[in-house]
């Protein structure tokens, strides 16, 4: 390092030449011409993936203390760095652009970079004097972006499915308490938004618990998938510049400092090439999505009216819902959930892009992935949690509508079919839509069943499960 006639600034060199940098600033050369050379999203990077790569670093410098490549005084140093850094602070010195040029060495240096110059203070030199503790040297040795930059997603999209998760089973619980609470409303079941037959709203409300277990499922595989590193296999997988032992240690050292269960990848190269495990985890969040917004296309139309809509439940209310219209009150929990849904629909179109364009032995596209990957997972996290509390555990339903709405219907006629015959259950229901009479006057009008015969064919509960109604 050299200094600048400006006291408020340092001159730092890099293999491109020479660049001031503010005095203060822990980040360095590399981190502030990807700053100037990214100015993509405006967004900061996001906190679990500065954590995650502090985690990386401090595995490396404590194993290559284990293997004599590292010193005490700097390992140490390096340490007390990564672990300031993961308890909150400097996060500010990360800066540059989620989406990036290079495959995730600007991330990977910014790190090396606030790692070494916070290293450096604590040794007593002076910020950017790198012969004390050098960011490629020192902080990055044994490692190349190319084994740390994936790392450190897996790791992220671990933490944040594993958040995921807890919210989409705090959604299967409330689903199944409201279908407990609902197992007793009838109400008409609708096929191509015309009317079906009779089914409980309970069930209604089970059956998307069962879809939110079977994402469940999806989301924990996809996590047991970010537990496989490429950690050690340095630039394309060989572990080229990497001591024998520090390959065979530093992930059994990382899994002590994340506390999650890490393992090696079976193939290092295979690890540092492919990216198709992003992509699956893409595509259960995705489907996941799909699910949601499924479910919140329901809860809107069973919600709709007050007066010329469905009108089978009520949605709590939780803001006005016009500027012109006095009283409206609009379902923008489903909104919101739906809108989530889209975004993440056309994020894992990115992820897939991205992991398809990979090329040879790395793909460079890692940073989009991530980007799209852990912003679909943390949206959709925020999004079942809003839809919980701030409308599942509110729903109530308009039992008294729900049972008009199923005797007037023609619906019904289903239930008779197997004692009238179809052909005769049609020219009932033929009737009773063209003269507005319901299915139950015409049909003892006409004497095809007597009335105590037609009470258990049209018993509105044995309509909602299997069997034949026995009028013998």
């Amino acid at each position: 390092m050299t200094h600048s006639t400006d006291t408020r600034m340092r001159i730092e060199r890099d293999s491109i030449g020479t660049i001031e940098v503010p005095a203060d600033a822990y980040y360095g050369a590399n981190s502030l011409r990807a700053a100037q050379n990214f100015p993509i999203t405006g967004m900061h990077m996001h906190p679990e993936v500065i954590n995650s790569m502090c985690q990386i670093k401090k595995a490396a410098a404590l194993t290559n203390l284990d293997v004599g490549r590292l010193g005490q005084d700097r390992v140490d140093a390096i340490v007390q760095a990564c672990d300031e850094i993961m308890a909150g602070k400097l996060h500010d010195q990360f800066i540059v652009d989620p989406i990036q040029g290079g495959a995730g060495t600007s991330l990977n240096m910014n790190a090396n970079e606030v790692i070494a110059n916070r290293a450096i203070e604590i040794l007593g030199g002076t910020l950017g004097d790198y012969d004390l503790i050098n960011p490629n040297d020192h902080v990055n040795y044994a490692q190349s972006t190319n084994d740390v930059f994936p790392s450190s997603g897996r790791i992220t999209a671990y933490k944040l499915l594993l958040g995921a998760e807890t919210e989409l089973k705090r959604l299967q619980a409330a689903l199944l308490e409201k279908a407990e609470e609902f197992d007793d409303v009838i109400k008409m079941g609708r096929t191509q938004m015309q009317d079906a037959v009779p089914i409980r709203l309970g069930q209604e409300f089970a059956a998307w618990s069962f879809a939110i277990g079977r994402d469940l499922r999806r989301f924990e595989n996809a996590r047991q998938d970010m537990r496989f590193l490429n950690l050690g296999g340095t630039a394309i997988g060989t572990g080229i510049n990497a001591d024998v032992e520090y390959l065979e240690a530093v992930i059994v050292r990382l899994a002590e400092i994340t506390g999650l269960p890490l393992t090696q990848a079976d193939n290092l190269i295979d690890g540092t090439q492919n990216t198709d495990g992003y992509v699956a985890a893409s595509s259960a969040v995705k489907t996941c999505a799909v699910n949601l917004s499924k479910i919140s296309n329901d809860l809107r139309l069973m919600s709709s009216g007050p007066r010329t809509g469905f009108g089978e439940i009520k949605l709590p209310e939780k803001q006005a819902g016009s500027s012109i219209m006095p009283g409206k009150v609009n379902p923008v929990i489903p909104e919101v959930v739906n809108q989530v849904c889209f975004n993440i629909i056309g994020n894992d179109v990115t992820v897939t892009m991205a992991a398809e364009a990979g090329q040879l032995e790395l793909n460079a596209f890692e940073p989009i992935i991530f980007y799209n990957l852990f912003q679909s997972i943390e949206t959709l996290k925020y999004a079942v949690r809003t839809l919980v509390d701030n409308c599942i555990v509110g729903i109530t339903a308009n039992r008294d509508h729900c049972h008009d709405l199923v005797y007037n219907s023609v619906g019904i006629i289903t239930a008779v079919v197997p004692h009238l015959g179809y052909r005769t259950a049609a020219t009932v229901a033929k009737e009773a839509i063209k003269t507005g009479k319901p299915i139950r006057e015409i049909i003892l009008r006409d004497g095809l069943l007597t009335e105590a015969e037609l009470d258990k064919v049209l018993d509105p509960y044995a309509m909602t499960e299997p069997g034949v109604c026995d009028l013998s």
